[in-house]
């Protein structure tokens, strides 16, 4: 499992007009079924993904299409994390992505 940690190194004028297209790469992964959660951070300073993948180097690849990575709005930073201990009511999530 992976944590990615999104700063934003833009103002947020910026960020928000590229918001739309970001949210498009979003769920295309949340589709794909790598990306779990994300969402901003509070403040509003960057923001959080949870990612299922078979390697940080699919991770890296991913980050490298965000419209944010492209366009040098957030700097990226990619944690793998292992889940022996988690709640019961995620054992058919995490199961299958192991």
């Amino acid at each position: 499992m992976f944590f990615i940690d999104l700063k934003y190194i833009a103002p947020l004028e910026e960020i928000d007009a590229y918001m739309e297209v970001h949210l498009k790469h979003l769920n295309k992964y949340y589709d794909e079924k790598v990306f779990v959660v994300w969402g901003p951070k509070v403040p509003r300073t960057g923001g959080a993904i949870l990612a299922f993948a078979g390697s940080r180097e699919q991770i890296e690849k991913i980050i490298t299409q965000d419209p944010f990575y492209k366009h040098k709005l957030a700097e990226f930073t990619v944690t793998e994390f292992l889940t022996p201990v988690y709640h019961p009511d995620l054992t058919a999530l995490l199961d299958g992505a192991e």
